[in-house]
């Protein structure tokens, strides 16, 4: 055992790795906006918020919680700003991966940048794609292991098992007694009988995916067990640039890291080997919400098992999930089903086999079809547009530009746009024209001329996009200026 006694104060950072792209909660979660910016719960946050919440809530008992670094994918750095801003919190600067090379070399980019200057503070790394209820438990379990950390150890948090689940990894410790128990082994994702063994025996817990460490120590353990990652990930950091609050590791460099895991990187060598591994149980309700049927496990039911979020009629049915987005959808006599609706989409399935709505994506993927990554609404670092409406040589969009914002200033080659504010001030570049148009008021932009659409006001901008032309797509776009570095 190793004792978590109280040390006199110790700094941590938070580390949120949040990239990602759900595939198993399709067609709600998709690669341009996946799970982790969802609102999946009841608590009106997305995944990523309550993650960054839960962290800063470690905060007391000697514990001194700094500002949170955040590690996503370049695609999604807008989604993370407005976010933490929604929170009321100042992102300070994110960690963007040119290209995903899994968890290991994502936490070591972290500890590279939280140990500058001489630092070495305690990491808490975390998905970003987790349900944890009670956040009191966590954050008490959670300073167990930040103390465990700060006097060398790598702690890693372990879910008591409720059932034999073959969706998960493995830890196998020691006896529990005054100090945190060691790991023994981990095991990977068991099949049915070997995840029922491991219930009746008993020692063994679910891999939560969450460890603590500081950052020296990790930086010493990779470099011990794989020190080729940590030498390609050392080259791509020191050679990465600022823009604004985006750290971003040099692409070329990045893409010669090697993809690996944490635990195949790292944990899963340190028993016996010297390294000091612990484990601390966690119990505060937590679920990985890896697959729609872990959405069914948390979500409030009725007395017959039915969980229903959205616009949701359920009738003599048992055990089903529902999820409707954007219309009323209704269930008679159906029992362990899932239903998700979406505006362009519609997922029906077996609840027992939410693990398989992946080969619907890679269906989707082998069939180019956009479904796999877009929403009909896509999200823009200016605001939104939703495709409302198309046909042969016409589409119709609603756009909504944050106060503040603008799109590029561009121009289209096949096709012209007629331009209705709805609510809201627009302020728009229109050829050698600057117009200012409010509700009702309109223009039109002719084929390859060069505009802009801007909101200077308070209140988002609402305008009804109509788009005629040979071709529509979102590639016939000529960049002359932009705010966002888009090219």
């Amino acid at each position: 055992m190793i004792e978590s006694n109280s040390l006199a104060s110790v700094a941590v950072v938070p580390v949120v790795m949040a990239g990602g792209s759900g595939t198993r909660l399709w067609p709600l979660s998709r690669a341009a906006f996946p799970k982790q910016f969802l609102v999946l719960t009841a608590d009106n946050r997305s995944l990523y918020q309550q993650a960054i919440a839960r962290l800063l809530a470690v905060a007391g008992d000697g514990v001194e919680v700094h500002a949170p670094l955040t590690v996503a994918n370049d695609e999604h750095r807008f989604m993370v700003l407005d976010q933490l801003r929604e929170l009321g919190i100042d992102p300070g600067h994110l960690i963007l991966e040119p290209a995903g090379r899994n968890t290991a070399p994502a936490m070591t980019l972290a500890a590279l940048r939280a140990g500058a200057d001489g630092a070495d503070p305690v990491l808490i790394v975390t998905p970003a794609d987790h349900v944890i209820p009670d956040v009191a438990a966590f954050a008490r379990t959670m300073r167990q292991a930040v103390r465990a950390a700060a006097a060398g150890a790598i702690a890693i948090l372990g879910i008591a098992p409720e059932r034999p689940e073959t969706g998960y990894g493995y830890i196998q410790s020691d006896d529990a007694g005054d100090g945190l128990p060691r790991v023994r082994r981990f095991v990977e994702k068991p099949d049915l009988a070997t995840a029922e063994r491991y219930l009746a025996e008993g020692g063994y817990h679910w891999n939560s995916g969450m460890f603590v460490v500081r950052a020296s120590v990790w930086l010493a353990a990779l470099e011990r067990f794989r020190p080729d990652i940590l030498e390609a990930t050392r080259a791509a950091w020191s050679m990465r640039r600022q823009d604004e609050r985006f750290l971003r590791p040099d692409a070329g460099a990045f893409a010669a890291v090697p993809a690996e895991s944490i635990d195949f990187a790292v944990m899963e060598h340190c028993p016996g080997s010297g390294t000091e591994l612990v484990m601390a149980s966690l119990d505060a309700g937590w679920s990985d919400l890896g697959a729609w049927d872990a959405v069914w496990q948390v979500a409030p039911k009725d007395a017959a098992g039915n969980a229903a979020l959205g616009d949701a009629l359920v009738a003599d049915s048992r055990n089903t999930l529902v999820h409707a987005t954007s219309r009323l959808v209704s269930l008679v006599g159906v029992d362990n089903l899932m239903v998700i609706e979406t505006p362009d989409a519609v997922l029906v399935a077996d609840r027992e086999r939410s693990q398989d709505v992946r080969k619907i994506v890679a269906a989707l993927e082998a069939q180019g079809r956009g479904e796999k990554n877009l929403h009909r609404k896509v999200h823009r670092p200016w605001g939104w547009y939703d495709s409302i409406d198309s046909g042969p040589r016409f589409q119709v969009k609603r756009i909504m530009v944050k106060p503040g914002a603008s799109l590029s200033l561009q121009m289209h080659h096949h096709r012209a746009e007629h331009w209705i504010v709805v609510s809201g001030t627009a302020e728009v570049v229109n050829g050698d024209q600057l117009l200012t148009l409010t509700e009702n008021q309109s223009t039109y932009i002719p084929l390859g001329c060069k505009h802009r659409l801007s909101n200077s006001g308070k209140v988002p901008l609402e305008i009804i996009e109509v788009q005629s032309g040979s071709y529509l797509g979102e590639d016939d776009i000529v960049r002359f200026e932009d705010h966002y570095g888009r090219k």
